[in-house]
Order: structure tokens, then C-alpha cells, then sequence
């Protein structure tokens, strides 16, 4: 039996990757393991696999000054450490990383005991993360055409971004019990990334006198987002967060209105889901979600509001406007080639396991 350790979180758009690989990986007979941090969501998510998890310690790695930088560049090396004892211990043949500062360690101690590592860069140009990882790498997978460019040519691949079949299978009579709707409004679901968006979150629910006349809302919040006003509302439904009921709630969406995690909208492509993404502002991040927003409007997949230039009245606009024209929207992501992106990480993997079996009985 093949052993492979996933790896990878912080956020769900670090893990859910990794979740989308586990059937196949089952099927074809590997033993699995994940390691992730001590504290992070990505023990929650994999709690439903069956699959042993183990934490090590971890640092984030900042470019603004913070105290923290004193202390974390410590944990980091202990988090190597950890990273270390349990592969020894595990002894895997391959090490498959979805990014996030958990999955250095891990990547680093892999090349450390010669145990061949696939990382994958969602975003459209690469986060500090999987720059950190990229000599220690053995293949690097890249979800954009864009961004072969910014890692060495023998390493990169171009694979698309794995995505849960299961979201394709969802129940909506399932669904309309769950949120209390009915079948004749359409419906909207908003997604704020799995630490939720408080701007999305104040402006949707300014929004709602104007939007429920015509709508129905799915609101994921975020973790302590929820607002308790509101609970009850006809025609609003809030979730702080959702699992195995997602697939259900996307099957009775007509748009969604999200952030622009290179995930998340990989999901909404393959799902023929016209969006309005609103990605976060260079205030808040890197600009990677900038970058990701305006390819897909290229594209004619999504509408991109700027956060500065969000509120209620932008908002509502937005979505009146990529409602009365999804069908063109749903024409351009058909047109869409869309990789088999699984298949092809899998078959990654496969080769880099067999390569380090082989050098083991040398």
C-alpha cells in the first residue's frame, strides 16, 4: 500500500483541494494522512474522512511589522521539528501540499528525508507559502495559464484546481427545506470565504429590503457572524458555515455573490455559476483575489465590484444586472475548457511515489 500526507491549511481554500483528492486517492489504495496545524480549520474539515490528522506548530511569515515576527520565525522551526518526527514515523512515499504556512514545515522536513513533495498554487501569481516551498518541491501545480511563468519550467504543470465531485450532486428539495424557501424566487448565495467578509456581511444585509422582493438569500457568514436580528427573516437564511449541505444549497443557486479565493471560484467555473466577486483590497492582502476577479471578468465567467466601491446601492445594482444576463454568462463558462484537473494530480502523485519506491529498494 502507497502512503501519501496531504497537507495544507489556515483557511478552507487550503484544504478543500486537498478533500477533493481523497476518493480517488482511496480508490486507488493509498493509506492517508493529513497534517495541519494545532488550532487551524483544517482539522474540522478532515473530521469527516476518517482520516488520522496530526498538528505541528506554525508561524506565519508576515511582510509588515508585527511582534509576532520575533517569536514565529521559532515556531516554525519547531513546527520543522514536528514535521520531522512524524514522518519518520508515517513514512510516506509522497507528500501532496495545498499551501498555507502549516504546509512549509512539512514541505522542508519532506526534502529533508528525500520524500518527494507536490505543492499547488491556486492563485493566480504564487503566495509567499509555496515561494518558500518551491526548491523543496519535486512538481508544482498551477491553476492559471499565468502563472507557469513565475516557477521554474521543469517543475511547473498546469492542472486547474481540484474540485469535490460531490458538489455537483446536490439535493434541492433538501436544500429548499433546509433554508425554508419556496420555488418560485430565485436565489442568491453569498460566501465570504470561511472566515466570512464583514463588508459583504453589512452590505447584503442593507441590501435585503430592496433584494427580497425579489430574491431569496443564502448568507454563509463566517465564524460569529451571524445576525441574530435577522434570524427568521422570510426569504434569508444564515449559515455561519456549511459542509456536506453545500452541495445542496448550490444546486438551488442561480448567482452567487462571493469573494475571489482562486478556490472557491474554481468551484463557482465548474458549477456554471455566474458571480459577483468582490475581492479583498491591497489594504487587506496581496492582491492575488484582485488578480483572480479581474481574469474571470475577462473571461466573462464573473462581475467584479472593487470593496472601496462597494455598498448598497452598487450591490444591488450588480446583482439585478448579472441575474437578467446570466444566460451569457452560463454561455461562457460552458466554452470553458475545463482540465481534468484530479486526474491529472493524481497521476502527479502516482509517478512521484512510484519514482520514490523504486529508489528505496536500490
Amino acid at each position: 500500500m502507497k502512503k501519501i500526507v496531504l497537507t495544507g491549511g489556515g483557511t478552507a481554500g487550503h484544504v478543500t483541494p486537498n478533500l477533493a483528492l481523497i476518493p480517488q486517492l482511496k480508490e486507488k489504495g493509498y493509506d492517508i494522512t493529513y497534517i495541519g496545524s494545532y488550532t487551524g480549520i483544517e482539522q474540522k474539515l478532515i473530521s469527516d474522512y476518517g482520516i488520522p490528522y496530526y498538528g505541528v506548530s506554525t508561524g506565519k511569515f508576515r511582510r509588515y511589522f508585527d511582534p509576532k515576527n520575533f517569536t514565529d520565525p521559532f515556531r516554525v522551526f519547531k513546527g520543522y521539528t514536528d514535521a520531522l518526527k512524524l514522518l519518520k514515523k508515517i513514512r510516506p512515499d509522497v507528500v501532496f501540499s495545498k499551501g498555507g504556512f502549516v504546509s512549509v514545515p512539512v514541505v522542508r522536513a519532506a526534502a529533508t528525508l528525500k520524500i518527494p513533495s507536490i505543492i499547488h498554487e491556486s492563485d493566480l501569481t504564487p503566495g509567499l507559502a509555496n515561494k518558500l516551498c518551491i526548491g523543496a518541491a519535486d512538481k508544482i501545480c498551477c491553476n492559471f495559464p499565468e502563472t507557469l511563468k513565475y516557477f521554474p519550467e521543469n517543475k511547473a504543470v498546469l492542472t486547474g484546481s481540484p474540485i469535490r465531485e460531490e458538489l455537483r450532486s446536490g439535493d434541492k428539495e433538501a436544500a429548499y427545506k433546509l433554508c425554508g424557501f419556496n420555488h418560485s424566487l430565485p436565489v442568491i448565495m453569498v460566501m465570504g470565504g470561511s472566515q466570512g467578509a464583514a463588508a459583504i456581511n453589512e452590505a447584503v444585509r442593507e441590501a435585503l429590503p430592496k433584494l427580497l422582493n425579489d430574491f431569496q438569500i443564502i448568507h454563509l457568514t463566517g465564524k460569529d457572524k451571524m445576525d441574530n436580528m435577522l434570524l427568521g427573516k422570510p426569504g434569508y437564511k444564515q449559515f455561519e458555515y456549511v459542509k456536506s449541505e453545500l452541495k445542496d444549497l448550490f444546486s438551488i443557486t442561480d448567482i452567487v455573490v462571493s469573494r475571489a479565493g482562486a478556490n472557491a471560484i474554481s468551484e463557482l467555473l465548474a458549477l456554471r455559476l455566474p458571480s459577483i466577486l468582490i475581492p479583498l483590497s491591497l489594504k487587506n492582502s496581496r492582491g492575488d483575489q484582485i488578480l483572480n476577479a479581474q481574469s474571470f471578468e475577462k473571461q466573462g465567467y464573473s462581475m467584479v465590484i472593487d470593496e472601496e466601491n462597494l455598498d448598497e446601492d452598487a450591490l444591488v445594482d450588480a446583482i439585478h444586472r448579472l441575474y437578467f444576463t446570466k444566460e451569457t454568462f452560463i454561455s461562457n463558462m460552458e466554452k470553458s475548457t475545463q482540465l481534468k484537473s484530479i486526474s491529472t494530480i493524481i497521476d502527479l502523485i502516482e509517478n512521484a511515489a512510484d519514482r520514490h519506491i523504486a529508489a528505496a529498494k536500490k
